[in-house]
């Protein structure tokens, strides 16, 4: 992780664990509904945000989304079931950090 990125998720967040945690309660909070959990780069203010996006809509203009996590059923359900929060959880342990960093650089 770049120190670019990795301070703006402190500054955002207070800390990479509470970045971790709120990207993972934002998932937890679509746990049986739909749409996707999104970090953000909004480029003008320097700022990463959460946002959630569903019916394929509700995304930030100057956003740019750097990841995504899909919460409808159809991505966790044939391996996971119900266990939404054991796909999440898989998610984030698989995060690939230099594809994000590539997207934030490209920003």
């Amino acid at each position: 992780m770049t120190s670019d990125i990795k301070t703006l998720l402190v500054q955002g967040f207070g800390s990479l664990d509470a970045w971790k945690k709120d990207f993972v309660k934002t998932g937890k909070s679509l746990s049986g509904g739909s749409g996707w959990v999104i970090l953000s780069y909004l480029k003008e203010q320097n700022i990463l945000m959460h946002q959630i996006a569903s019916d394929h809509s509700d995304s930030l203009a100057t956003g740019t989304p750097l990841l995504v996590l899909d919460m409808y059923e159809h991505s966790y359900h044939m391996d996971y079931g119900a266990k939404a929060a054991n796909y999440i959880d898989a998610f984030i342990d698989n995060i690939n950090w230099r594809v994000v960093i590539e997207r934030f650089t490209a920003a």
